[in-house]
Formats: C-alpha cells, structure tokens, sequence
C-alpha cells in the first residue's frame, strides 16, 4: 500500500461504537473519520457477522466535510456530528483545516 501511511490502528476498531455499528449495520453509515488510517481500499472488517469492505481512502478536512457526509457518518446533520464528536473528545482539534482520514465502506458481497 505505497500511496498511504502505515496503519495507526488495527481495522477493527475502525467502528467500534455501538449506535454506529447498528447505523453501518442498517446500510445508514458508510464513512468513518479518523485521524490516523485503520484500513486500506480492498480490506474487509466485520461487524456482528457482517463483512464490509473499504472502498475508499482518502485525507480531508473538517472544512471539506459535507451534510451528506455527515449522514454517511450516522449522523443527521453536520452540526450533531460536530457537538458529538467535540463532546466524546476533549480537546480535539476540530478546527476547519484539520485533516482526517475518510474511510468510505460498504457491505461486502456475498460471493
């Protein structure tokens, strides 16, 4: 995986919290920001015995996240990620040019 950093993390804590993992479950969470890299395009996680595959990988900022994101996050708008995110992590920087690692999912295929 030359175009991207070594792992921080290992892929399954990618979504570990439990409204979450029901969101990505219900097909209604497909992207996960981090600040480090917990999988590459072409990996697979489980959850529930569910398998998902990464689709995407890429650096943003806060600045480029969208409502639609938001929504892909779980979330029904941007301004509820944003107060939960800054409430599960003090002190976090979310200033508008941090950059993040946007990992975009999708249930596996069966075959």
């Amino acid at each position: 995986m030359s175009d991207y950093p070594e792992k921080t993390c290992e892929i399954e804590a990618l979504v570990t919290h439990a409204k979450l993992v029901a969101a990505a479950l219900a097909d209604r969470k497909t992207q996960q920001r981090r600040n480090g890299v917990y999988g590459y395009p072409g990996e697979k996680f489980e959850l529930e015995g569910q398998s998902f595959v990464i689709k995407d990988l890429r650096r943003e900022t806060m600045s480029d996240m969208t409502e639609a994101d938001a929504q892909a996050e779980g979330y029904p708008n941007l301004a509820m990620y944003k107060d939960l995110i800054a409430r599960m992590h003090p002190g976090m920087d979310l200033a508008e040019d941090h950059k993040v690692w946007v990992h975009e999912f999708e249930r596996a295929s069966e075959s």
